[in-house]
């Protein structure tokens, strides 16, 4: 194969939509937006979920229930895998080391929680808020320590 045998793939190139060129390309006179009215007018655009003044179907629609999500607790999840990948042998691993590390970012979490993605041979003393019981196992047969706050 050679620079002057690529080409792209059937399909993958099409000719730019050219309005106004004449009636016989099809999109002439009035270049495919039909006659008058509020979508053939520059810059209309008519916003999502608009139906025309009649009450939309989200406001017909009885709102019902009661959603927990905006109470619940989020976690910062980091896998063992990648603990092993970024501290040395007999680190202390805290929230501030995961940041510093860049395996924490953003403000928005209620605590970090160590999950059990990935074999672990290093020995670490791990302070976070949660780990999960499989992690723990693997942490302590590593010969390291776990401890929750």
């Amino acid at each position: 194969m050679r620079l002057n045998d690529l080409k792209p793939a059937p399909g993958a190139k099409h000719r730019r939509k050219r309005l106004g060129c004449g009636e016989s390309s099809g999109l002439g006179k009035t270049c495919g937006k039909g006659h008058k009215g509020q979508k053939a007018r520059s810059g209309a655009s008519i916003r999502p979920g608009f139906e025309g003044g009649q009450m939309p179907i989200n406001r017909r629609l009885p709102k019902k229930g009661f959603s927990n999500a905006k109470f619940r607790t989020e976690y910062a999840v980091v896998n063992l895998a990648t603990l092993e990948e970024k501290f040395d042998d007999g680190a202390t691993i805290d929230e501030a080391a995961l940041r510093a590390a860049g395996l924490v970012k953003g403000g928005a979490w209620d605590g970090v929680k160590i999950l059990a993605v990935g074999d672990l041979t290093k020995k670490f003393t791990v302070q976070v808020d949660k780990v999960s019981a499989a992690a723990r196992e693997k942490i302590e047969k590593a010969g390291g320590s776990v401890s929750e706050s």
